[in-house]
């Protein structure tokens, strides 16, 4: 059996999309649910690393971002991916009308708790966006788990065992 794959996106790929792999990849590791994560940005700052407060603020919920890179979404990656989770309607138009081909498979992060709003970009903000940012993140995620685990295996009945 494959196993699926999740890529999250947001703008520069080094603040919301990399907290949000994380923070999926941590879950779903608790869960043992076998599952590929990845990031990227629609206009990813190519080679950087996650910005510092994103480090520092997952470093404080035990995961590590100080090997992630940003990089650009490409036509690969999409058509790699079994569900594209992105943090704004922006992101989703974007890719929507540059790859429309992904569009079936491109969900907005919010609508994991069944509503449509922007994930607010904490870039160039105080600290305190960030941890606002990954406590929505995480509380999406994680309350959301079984719905995203149906977007990427939508015809099998996948429940998280955590």
């Amino acid at each position: 059996m494959k196993i699926p794959t999740v890529l999250f996106v947001c703008t520069g790929n080094i603040c919301r999309s990399p907290m949000a792999a994380a923070l999926f990849r941590a879950r779903a590791e608790r869960a043992g649910f076998p599952v590929q994560v990845e990031s990227a940005g629609t206009w990813g700052v190519d080679g950087e690393p996650a910005s510092a407060f994103a480090r520092a603020v997952l470093k404080e919920r035990g995961i590590s971002l100080e090997e992630h890179v940003a990089r650009t979404v490409t036509r690969e990656m999409l058509e790699r991916a079994d569900a594209i989770v992105v943090m704004t309607r922006n992101h989703r138009d974007a890719l929507c009308a540059e790859f429309p081909f992904a569009r079936p498979k491109i969900y907005l992060l919010s609508q994991l708790n069944d509503i449509e709003y922007d994930i607010a970009d904490p870039y160039g903000k105080p600290r305190a966006a960030y941890e606002l940012c990954a406590k929505d993140l995480e509380q999406l995620l994680e309350t959301g788990y079984d719905k995203l685990l149906q977007w990427l295996v939508p015809n099998q009945v996948v429940l998280s065992k955590v």
